[in-house]
């Protein structure tokens, strides 16, 4: 078992899921709570995650010196790297920050590195950097501005990395995971398997003999999950699409398709663009329009609930990405509430039911597969519960939503056409509130900015921007500048995360 102290890093739990696709049991504590644990359970290794706090902030999370005493393999990642290094001597201050991708350069290869030749890309996130390390420490790698990016202490085999290893962008990041589990703590890989069954038969032990009324979008999370249900209940699932206004033009007949030809079940359909539209009028804060619209949802729900009794669960496709996010765990900052999470009130009639709360999106893809859904529907790009209304920066009105949404449908048409749909993660425009000049027929205007965001990622946990050809990235401009009224340009968003979020608010 290796047990993994959670410092409130965005990736502890994607630490665990990489240990988990491993074969290897798994142990999250607080750091309040690790080391009596780890007297008491003694794992075979032991790895301090990352987090937001610096080691110098008086509340700054931290673990007791005497856990480096236990003779027990130890990685530091990140902040769980800078924290070891100044409870064991070292000297760490804040300096150049770092956000994104990274070349690493290997000066030793063994434990950790055997896999990789000189170079390797990594994704880091961090603002302090260690700049004298404990005694006892060999530096293994360093980028160009980190010299201590992995070191090791061979006699006392703690390790340190200022990158991270557990995000898909780091290349050759979970064969250092597998080296550290295998080389140094000595467990043996064993090959692991997602269960739908097992998720299922939850359901069922959950839900006893109640109705539940299930939260349905049109995409890949609340559709798996009301398959889900479906198998474990039945008759008693009841699917609600609320037609908001402020999804993809056609989300509504998606679901209708979806539920009555495939799933064998008829969605109840809600009518509420002009409530929701009314409800965001003079809102132009991207936390007051989730909060608003996760309210809204929610007293929908159980508007309908009440029409169909015996409803005593609302299922939700949550996913762990939308957790973390919405500040998941203790000393996790928030960086949004997902209307589905840090959105909800706080007081509710119906209990929740969210089964893949603890997976990430492509193992939810991985198990719509086993409930043998459509493979177009399953790679179906993810698109926000708020909709449109957290990409039109600034204030919803009827005529920016028409803009915004005449922009999308032209964006699609030209990912379809070219063939990458299936090859980017998301791909979607926003209504920046910007206004710069343009000339159309010879007269000069001021009218919006609309920028691209095209993106590349599995998890969700980290993203890199799509190297989209020149010529698609100019049709998609000149249609839109040409076709939607009110834009004069366009714009590319090639920023990754981090430290960018997927979407703009």
């Amino acid at each position: 078992m290796i047990l993994i102290v959670d410092f409130g890093s965005q990736t502890t739990h994607l630490i665990g899921r990489r240990l988990r696709d491993m074969g290897i049991k798994i142990l999250i504590e607080t750091p309040e709570d690790a080391y009596n644990i780890i007297k008491e359970t003694r794992p075979n290794g032991i790895i301090l995650s990352g987090g937001p706090s610096s080691v110098y902030e008086n509340s700054a999370p931290t673990i007791e010196k005497e856990l480096f005493n236990l003779n027990i393999p130890i990685l530091g990642i990140c902040y769980g790297w800078q924290l070891t290094a100044q409870l064991l001597g070292g000297t760490v201050i804040n300096s150049h920050k770092e956000y994104g991708p990274g070349n690493l350069k290997i000066l030793v290869s063994q434990p950790l590195f055997s896999h990789i030749k000189n170079v390797t890309q990594v994704w880091l996130s961090h603002g302090d950097t260690v700049v004298n390390v404990p005694d006892g420490f060999e530096t293994l790698a360093q980028t160009d501005s980190v010299k201590y990016a992995c070191v090791g202490d061979f006699n006392r085999h703690i390790y340190g990395v200022q990158f991270h290893p557990e995000v898909e962008h780091t290349v050759g990041g979970i064969e250092l995971l597998q080296h550290f589990v295998t080389k140094i703590c000595h467990l043996k890989l064993k090959k692991h398997t997602i269960s739908h069954d097992t998720i299922i038969s939850s359901i069922k032990d959950q839900v006893k003999d109640g109705h539940v009324l299930c939260a349905v979008s049109g995409g890949v999370d609340s559709t798996v999950v009301a398959s889900l249900i479906a198998k474990a209940i039945g008759n008693k699932l009841h699917p609600v699409y609320i037609e908001s206004g402020l999804m993809r033009v056609g989300t509504k007949e998606e679901v209708q398709h979806i539920f009555r030809d495939i799933l064998q079940v008829e969605p109840i359909i809600v009518e509420a663009k002009e409530l929701f539209l009314k409800k965001l009028k003079g809102k132009t804060h991207g936390e007051d329009k989730r909060k608003i619209i996760g309210k809204l949802y929610i007293d929908l729900f159980e508007k309908e609930a009440k029409k169909l009794k015996n409803i005593s669960f609302l299922a939700q496709g949550t996913i762990y990405s939308d957790v973390i996010e919405s500040k998941g765990s203790k000393h996790a900052s928030k960086i949004k509430s997902h209307h589905n999470v840090g959105g909800l009130p706080e007081k509710m009639n119906l209990k929740l039911l969210e089964p893949l709360r603890e997976f990430y999106k492509d193992e939810v893809r991985s198990i719509g597969k086993l409930l043998n859904l459509p493979e177009e529907f399953i790679q179906k790009q993810v698109f926000p519960g708020p909709g449109q209304a957290i990409r039109i920066i600034g204030e919803v009105t009827p005529e920016r939503l028409d803009i915004l949404q005449h922009a999308d449908t032209i964006l699609m048409e030209e990912i379809h056409a070219s063939g990458l749909y299936n090859k980017v993660y998301m791909s979607f425009p926003i209504l920046t509130n910007t206004v710069s000049t343009a000339v159309k027929g010879d007269s000069r205007q001021l009218l919006e900015v609309i920028a691209l965001r095209i993106i590349e990622s599995s998890d969700v946990m980290t993203t890199n921007w799509a190297r989209l050809p020149y010529d698609l990235l100019q049709k998609i401009s000149s249609r839109i500048v040409n076709e939607v009224s009110g834009i004069s340009r366009v714009v590319y968003d090639i920023t990754t995360k981090p430290p960018a979020t997927m979407e703009w608010e």
